[in-house]
């Protein structure tokens, strides 16, 4: 996700992710389970069921959040004030030969 956020190939939070998945620019989504309204996360699954974009659930929205970019590094390099977010949407790798990259499609792959 890093290398997504440094090409600007993020799209953070409901709103924008959903808008994203609707016009069929999403490479991926990631999910958070702990959603307070159960209609967002039956909304994102049917989008990306329906346009055949992979989904991953994350645990909680504040990892999701720390993965997404949504805090403070400190100097110890630990995350300090985490942002949770519901909702993260690659539509651009960045660069497409690191080894998490190659780990997410032989997940993706597996599955189907």
């Amino acid at each position: 996700l890093r290398q997504a956020f440094i090409a600007d190939g993020l799209a953070v939070g409901l709103r924008v992710a959903v808008q994203a998945l609707d016009r069929r620019q999403a490479l991926l989504c990631l999910l958070a389970n702990d959603i307070d309204q159960e209609g967002y996360s039956r909304l994102v699954e049917a989008l990306c069921q329906e346009h055949h974009i992979p989904l991953l659930k994350v645990d909680s929205n504040k990892t999701l959040g720390e993965w997404a970019g949504l805090c403070k590094i400190d100097r110890e390099g630990k995350a300090r004030k985490v942002v949770g977010c519901s909702c993260v949407v690659v539509t651009d790798y960045g660069t497409t030969g690191t080894q998490a990259h190659t780990v997410i499609e032989g997940y993706f792959k597996g599955i189907d």
